[in-house]
């Protein structure tokens, strides 16, 4: 039974933290699909992720090529996983149904904590997640390091 950690970006943006908990799922061995609301947002993230340092190369692509079921990271709009992914990074208020949290290792909910719109969607999605018996995380780095701020 996996869990639903939130992450509430304050300090960072998305492009520099997905990164982070990128690396960290790949080295935990899991193939990860990034789901976002935006195929042009996706899009941009995509060249985001190639830009990043030689050193910190994550492999991965953009859904709808030939290829998808290879890739570790597959940045989607769509809730199938073909790349068999084990964590879901949820991206821009993208859904998370509470089936998903139960059956993957892990689901990441990354919401912009300067944008209210997107607060309020976390926020909902805490309340559906855990009402649904889903085990949740939320992370804040509002003193400038993450911290778990609260369990459920």
């Amino acid at each position: 039974m996996g869990a639903a950690y939130f992450y509430h970006l304050t300090q960072r943006p998305l492009e520099v933290t997905l990164p982070l908990l990128l690396g960290k799922a790949l080295q935990a061995s899991w193939r990860v699909a990034v789901r976002g609301r935006d195929p042009a947002r996706l899009d941009w993230l995509d060249q985001k992720l190639w830009l990043g340092p030689e050193d910190g190369f994550l492999p991965h692509g953009l859904a709808g090529g030939q290829h998808d079921a290879d890739q570790p990271v597959l940045l989607t709009t769509g809730a199938e996983r073909p790349n068999g992914a084990v964590c879901v990074m949820a991206v821009d208020g993208a859904e998370v149904a509470p089936d998903e949290v139960q059956a993957l290792e892990r689901v990441c909910i990354l919401f912009d904590g300067n944008d209210t719109d997107a607060v309020t969607v976390a926020r909902s999605q805490w309340k559906a997640l855990t009402a649904a018996g889903c085990s949740a995380q939320y992370w804040s780095e509002a003193s400038g390091k993450w911290e778990k701020k609260a369990e459920a």
